[in-house]
C-alpha cells in the first residue's frame, strides 16, 4: 500500500518517516531490467543482503492489514518454496490501519513458539485479512488459531513490550531504507560487487528476477551475513 510521506505516531513514542528529497535517484540492481514503475530509493543498503549460508532471498518488508501485501503474499510464499531460498519478513504495521501493529506483536509471540508458526499466522492473516476488521476481531483470530495448534493464547500477549520493541526495530530498520510503500519486495543476492539486490516492482516477473538472481551467484560463495529475523 502506497502511502504519503508524513509523520506517523504509533500510540507510543513517535516515530517519524524520513523525507524523501525529490532528486534522489532509485537504485537498480545489478541484474534489473528496465522497468516502467519507480524503485524504491534506498537510503541504507546494509540490510539487503541474504541470511548466512544462502545465495539469494526474497526480502520483504510488510503490513498485516495491507491488502496487497495479502494480495503478494501466496505468490512469495509459492516462489520461496520452490527455489527453496530463504523468505526474510520484516513488519512495516502502517500506523492509520488499526490493527496491524497488533496483529505483528501477536505474530512474534508466536515465533516465540517455532518461527513456522509465526509464519503461518502471518499467511492465515492474508488469507482471512478481509474477515478481521477491528482489534477484538485480531484477539479472536489469534486464540482460534492458537488453540488450533493446541496452544493457550495469552490475555497479555507482551507484557515487557520486548515483541513489540522489535515491530518497531523493523519499522526503524525500514525507515533507514527508505520503504515508501507496503509491500516492498527485493531479490537480495550476496554478490560482492555491483548492487546486489533489485526490487521487485512487476510481480508477474519474480520468478525471472530469480532465476537471474541465482544465475549470476552461481560463483559466489555463500553469505556470512547474520540476520536477526
Amino acid at each position: 500500500m502506497r502511502f504519503p510521506l508524513r509523520h506517523f505516531v504509533f500510540g507510543f513514542p513517535a516515530i517519524l518517516i524520513a523525507a524523501i528529497a525529490l532528486s534522489a535517484l532509485p537504485v537498480m540492481g545489478q541484474f534489473a531490467g528496465p522497468s516502467s514503475a519507480p524503485t524504491t530509493p534506498v537510503h541504507n543498503a546494509r540490510a539487503l543482503h541474504p541470511p548466512a549460508g544462502a545465495r539469494v532471498a526474497i526480502f520483504e518488508f510488510e503490513d498485516m492489514e495491507c491488502p496487497d501485501c495479502a494480495r503478494a503474499n501466496p505468490l512469495l510464499k509459492e516462489a520461496a518454496a520452490k527455489y527453496n531460498i530463504p523468505w526474510v519478513r520484516h513488519d512495516f504495521p502502517l500506523p492509520f490501519h488499526t490493527w496491524s501493529f497488533d496483529a505483528a506483536v501477536d505474530a512474534r509471540w508466536f515465533d516465540t513458539k517455532s518461527k513456522k508458526l509465526g509464519d503461518d499466522f502471518r499467511d492465515a492473516v492474508f488469507a482471512n485479512q478481509t474477515s478481521i476488521t477491528t482489534q477484538d476481531q485480531l484477539r479472536a483470530f489469534a486464540q482460534k488459531f492458537a488453540a488450533d495448534h493446541k496452544l493457550a493464547f495469552p490475555f497479555v500477549v507482551d507484557p515487557q513490550g520486548k515483541l513489540a520493541a522489535e515491530v518497531k526495530a523493523d519499522y526503524d530498520l525500514g525507515q533507514s531504507i527508505g520503504i515508501q510503500h507496503t509491500p516492498t519486495i527485493w531479490i537480495v543476492t550476496n554478490r560482492t560487487s555491483g548492487t546486489p539486490f533489485v526490487e521487485v516492482v512487476d510481480r508477474t516477473r519474480l520468478y525471472e528476477l530469480i532465476d537471474q538472481a541465482l544465475a549470476e551467484t552461481k560463483a559466489e560463495p555463500a553469505s556470512h551475513h547474520a540476520n536477526g529475523k
